[in-house]
């Protein structure tokens, strides 16, 4: 079909000899139309001899040179010239990149020192801590007797600080030259002069050991007995109590025993069928071990069987990756790929007499999963999105924990706060990292003072199986119940 030269009639306007090419959709005349008039194409509508032109059919409209078009449709105003210039992203400097796109401070490496960076970030994404730590009144001594608690709990304060008011990278110089004073192995020299790389869990575990004489949860005003008050922070937000029961099994008459483990990660050990860190940690909820049987005055298989009877509200997991070979004289990696959640529930990791405590809010969550899929089903059969949910910082929480148990856990549910992984082939050599959840999908990859967005989907790409990043140590935080979703679960379903 050939190009015609078409009139257009839009109130009191006339849009002559417009070109009209009917090998091409109709759409592509409103879009010239749109920029004759401002009418947005959506807004618009062609009229010939009663005929209504559609987007994609020239239907009954029949062109010729001259033929004239009747248009109708509201203009909206046009945007006003920006007060400020616009600048482009790629024209930003590092710093206006960073504030643009709200980018966290990273952390200066002084030498393989991503262990400790990388260590640093994932603990600071537990906001609690954070807040715990700025009421911390001790001081940094430097020189004589140090005092490693005080020290390290004071150097992180004022490090977490100054993270939170620069813009930029913060290099960690009075953490580190105290954590070298406290912790000697962390000074060792490598052959070429520099610091040595480290293991990072063993730096988590000295880092949260300090934390947790000095660091306290802020007393809560009316709780029973002033429980709270001056309790150690990483014991209720972090302490996980394990019940243990030990059985002889070769002796059945003697009695088993029973006593409480105090755990701050759970440990994931990568064996060869373990595909699932569920399974990983399932597999260590019975175990033999091999100790001295006083009935039989000598040394037997007893049967360890463990569950968890209270979970903190920020559960830490290693995946045991490393392991001393002999040969080579180094602390070899299990490459091994091993799946993790980001969602994670430990219920049946639980004793029975905790999964009962856990029944009440669960069943919140329960009602509220029940009623989300039934507007969204409601939302699909009207042919609608469903509606969208208030923003995290619009709507209004439920307590995570039990009443007079600060920082517990009340569901059993965790979501995936931060992980922390090395890549290479030895804990001693490789580099470290932190992946820290932002919120709902936004995630930021802290490597040293080099921060960028992620997403979760790039996050369960660390699960290992290569030389890739791969999962050492995860951070998962409690499953957030919203007023919003308490009283939607509260409120009858209609029929």
């Amino acid at each position: 079909m050939p190009t015609y030269k078409v009139n257009v009639k839009w109130g009191k306007e006339k849009f002559s000899d417009v070109d009209c090419n009917t090998d091409e959709l109709p759409i592509v005349l409103k879009a010239q139309l749109f920029a004759l008039s401002g009418v947005q194409p959506e807004r618009q509508k062609v009229m010939m001899k009663g005929a209504v032109l559609k987007d994609d059919d020239w239907g009954k409209v029949k062109l010729k040179d001259g033929a004239t078009l009747l248009m109708m449709g509201t203009a909206e105003a046009l945007p006003q010239e920006p007060v400020e210039k616009t600048v482009f992203m790629e024209d930003m400097s590092e710093e206006q990149l960073a504030t643009a796109l709200e980018i966290p401070s990273g952390l200066t490496n002084l030498g393989n020192t991503c262990y400790m960076n990388a260590t640093i970030q994932c603990l600071r994404s537990i906001p609690e801590l954070t807040d715990a730590l700025k009421k911390y009144k001790g001081d940094i001594t430097m020189g004589g007797a140090i005092s490693p608690a005080d020290s390290i709990t004071a150097a992180m304060r004022d490090l977490c600080v100054a993270v939170e008011k620069s813009g930029s990278a913060i290099p960690p110089i009075i953490f580190l030259q105290v954590l070298h004073m406290a912790y000697p192995q962390f000074a060792e020299k490598s052959e070429q002069g520099g610091y040595a790389q480290q293991d990072a869990n063993e730096c988590w575990t000295e880092i949260v050991r300090c934390l947790q004489q000095k660091v306290k949860v802020p007393a809560i005003e009316g709780a029973a007995g002033g429980a709270s008050s001056g309790a150690s922070f990483i014991d209720k937000y972090m302490g996980i109590d394990s019940e243990v029961t030990l059985q002889c099994q070769e002796a059945e008459d003697e009695p088993s025993t029973k006593s409480i483990e105090k755990l701050y990660q759970l440990s994931c050990f990568i064996e060869k069928e373990v595909k699932y860190m569920h399974s990983g940690l399932r597999n260590r909820l019975e175990e033999s071990i091999t100790k001295h049987s006083p009935t039989l005055g000598r040394d037997a298989v007893y049967k360890k069987s463990s569950k968890i009877s209270r979970l903190p509200g920020y559960l830490a997991i290693q995946f045991v990756r490393f392991y001393y070979k002999e040969k080579d004289n180094i602390n070899a990696k299990i490459l091994k790929d091993v799946k993790f959640p980001l969602s994670l529930d430990t219920y049946e990791l639980c004793t029975p007499e905790l999964q009962e405590r856990l029944a009440t809010t669960r069943d919140k969550f329960k009602e509220m999963e029940d009623r989300e899929t039934e507007r969204m089903q409601k939302a699909k059969e009207a042919g609608k999105a469903a509606p969208a949910k208030k923003k995290d910082e619009d709507v209004e929480t439920e307590p995570f924990e039990f009443e007079n148990d600060p920082g517990s856990n009340n569901s059993g549910y965790y979501e995936l706060n931060a992980v922390l992984t090395h890549k290479g082939r030895s804990s001693s050599s490789g580099h470290y990292v932190a992946w820290v959840k932002r919120k709902e999908d936004q995630w930021f990859m802290y490597d040293d003072d080099h921060v960028t967005p992620v997403t979760s989907e790039d996050v369960l790409k660390l699960s290992g199986g290569g030389d890739w990043h791969c999962a050492y140590v995860l951070l998962y935080g409690p499953r957030i119940l919203t007023k919003e979703d308490k009283m939607e679960a509260e409120t009858p379903m209609e029929s």
